[in-house]
């Protein structure tokens, strides 16, 4: 997930106030989409009723469980067959119905959603909103797991990776006039695979590519979007194929074309 183009920063996480900065409130000349009603339903309730269900069984097995010399975590399993009925079984719920809230809350932060209009599309993941606005924006497509804008000069100006209905995102954007690819990236043919000392990049951008490959195989996904944005910035757009390895192209700026993409 990222915004690569320095000109579209993300808005800040928390308003000055500290509480979450919302998005724009839905009107007649914008379209919200986002996680269906029926996906909601299956995070907030059905992750709830399975946690519970799963941890009401484990504490009626513990002492099956606790009896078998082999049996991994046999501390644990015997202190829950040692506490008494009902307390064990409402505990069981208790602690299975806030664990399967708990794996909602997160699940609900990996779906994008959108307020697209006519001037601009806010556009949120993970927390994050980025804004990108309709008269810079050139190309929309999704990319494996992520949701692309690309700019005039084929900059990225902003790359979510999460949760999406594809039909329904590809829908709300036309309504709007932006340039959705049904067929994907238009430039997908220019990337790349990323090797070190290759003679047609420079040594700076090896060095941001190295140190992102770095910070993705620890995990870092801050420092690698970081990354993201200081290659942008010499005119490289990278992304992750389906290895993992990294891959890379020039935006058409970089490489002296000054056409756009057409859209």
């Amino acid at each position: 997930m990222s915004s690569d183009n320095p000109s579209f920063k993300a808005p800040p996480k928390d308003s000055p106030d500290g509480l979450p900065k919302a998005p724009p409130s839905p009107s007649p000349d914008r379209t919200v989409v986002g996680a269906s009603t029926g996906e909601r339903v299956l995070l907030w309730a059905g992750f709830p009723v399975l946690g519970a269900v799963v941890l009401w069984l484990l504490s009626r097995a513990a002492g099956w469980v606790a009896s078998l010399p082999w049996a991994p975590l046999q501390g644990p399993f015997k202190l829950v067959a040692s506490v008494p009925e009902p307390q064990v079984s409402i505990g069981a719920v208790i602690l299975g119905v806030l664990l399967g809230l708990g794996i909602a809350f997160f699940a609900e932060s990996e779906y994008v959603t959108a307020v697209i209009g006519p001037e601009q599309a806010v556009l949120t993941v993970d927390r994050v909103s980025r804004t990108v606005p309709r008269a810079s924006t050139a190309a929309v497509f999704k990319d494996g797991k992520n949701l692309v804008l690309l700019g005039h000069d084929t900059t990225e100006l902003a790359r979510l990776r999460g949760d999406f209905d594809v039909a329904r995102f590809a829908a709300a954007f036309q309504r709007h006039g932006y340039p959705w690819q049904p067929d994907g990236d238009p430039y997908a043919a220019d990337f790349r695979r990323w090797v070190a000392a290759q003679p047609d990049l420079p040594e700076a951008a090896h060095a941001l590519l190295k140190a992102r490959e770095h910070a993705l195989k620890k995990g870092h996904k801050e420092d690698a979007e970081q990354l993201r944005t200081e290659l942008s910035a010499l005119g490289i757009v990278v992304r992750e194929g389906k290895d993992k390895a990294q891959q890379w192209r020039r935006t058409r700026a970089a490489s002296g074309d000054a056409d756009g993409t057409g859209a």
